[in-house]
């Protein structure tokens, strides 16, 4: 029903500019560990409205929603 992940396009851009330092002549390790730094939320409105449940407008806002 809702789901609270990493951003995988952000995340293969991140991947991306490690590979375009390595290239360039940097030491993998010398490379920083990074963690994600954005994050999504997917909603499931069929799925809450068959549980019987109500979503609370603040989070219908904030959620990619899938109906």
């Amino acid at each position: 029903m809702i789901s609270f992940g990493i951003d995988q396009a952000a995340l293969y851009r991140l991947a991306a500019s490690y590979v375009d330092r390595i290239l360039k002549g940097e030491k993998p390790a010398d490379l920083p560990v990074q963690a994600p730094t954005k994050y999504e939320t997917v909603l499931n409105l069929k799925t809450a409205k068959a549980l019987g449940l109500d979503v609370p407008p603040t989070l219908l806002a904030l959620a990619e929603v899938i109906e």
